[in-house]
């Protein structure tokens, strides 16, 4: 088995703060981003039916347009997690 230390530690052994926050932050952003785009729908919907009353299909629609963005999104980040700990697992 590895003896390898985790990336949040710091040579001495101590928690090292300033890597967690140079991987939490690219994250978070994506995260943010792909919340971002599924809102998008989610309100576009919101209005319609506010303004104009229409909800039956044009709503169900983009339900199924942010659901599908939601899905895709969390594969994106899921991946780059995965992409991530790849690179660093090979330093």
């Amino acid at each position: 088995m590895s003896t390898s230390r985790p990336f949040f530690t710091s040579p001495s052994g101590e928690f090292d703060t300033g890597q967690v926050l140079y991987e939490v932050i690219p994250l978070a952003k994506l995260v943010g981003a792909v919340a971002l785009v599924a809102l998008v729908p989610i309100l576009m919907s919101r209005l319609l039916y506010a303004f104009v009353g229409i909800i039956p299909l044009f709503g169900l629609l983009l339900s199924a347009i942010s659901g599908f963005v939601l899905a895709v999104g969390a594969a994106l980040v899921l991946l780059y997690v995965v992409v991530r700990a790849l690179q660093l697992a090979d330093r």
